[in-house]
């Protein structure tokens, strides 16, 4: 009870219910789920929205705030992936990957092109949990929890959709 009135006592006075650290994770979450650079600012603010919701329909603050940004912008990214084209999304997202963050490591934006490529082919779910365990850096645990699945099938599916990314880097000789 004192950590959740101290929690929305942080809150009123920021007036944000996501600190500084957690809107980056929120933004490499939808990054990195797809979502291309000019729709990252509505889906931070979609992330605060449902935030806020939960409060004023009178919930009990999420126990690990962070986490649960994490996997909120991870279905918000899941939701834009089934209304958009993969192809679309590709080029957008290594266009500004390219542009953001590296503007001349032609190895990099390679091995960026291939992790994309691999990150597309792989089936949601796993997509999901690769993205919630190596990008937003959630231990399996938590991952369950936010998904309402066991532990091991969130093992398995890290299992199999890391080995099909290694798979795909060697096949196109990226590694």
């Amino acid at each position: 009870m004192l950590r959740r009135k101290a929690r929305r006592a942080q809150e009123d006075d920021q007036g944000d219910p996501l600190d500084a650290a957690q809107e980056r994770r929120v933004r490499a979450v939808l990054a990195l789920g797809g979502v291309p650079q000019s729709d990252l600012p509505d889906g931070v603010q979609q992330v605060r929205l449902r935030l806020l919701e939960r409060a004023a329909k009178g919930y009990e603050a999420p126990r690990d705030v962070s986490a649960w940004a994490a996997v909120v912008a991870s279905n918000l990214a899941m939701d834009w992936h089934r209304t958009k084209r993969r192809q679309e999304r590709i080029g957008e997202r290594l266009a500004s990957l390219r542009q953001l963050e590296h503007p001349s490591g032609e190895d990099t934006s390679v091995l960026s092109l291939a992790v994309a490529q691999g990150l597309d082919e792989l089936p949601d779910s796993q997509r999901q949990v690769v993205v919630l365990r190596f990008y937003a850096d959630l231990p399996v645990r938590s991952i369950a929890e936010a998904l309402g699945v066991p532990e091991g099938t969130v093992k398995s599916r890290l299992h199999t959709a890391v080995r099909a990314l290694r798979g795909r880097l060697h096949e196109d000789e990226v590694v």
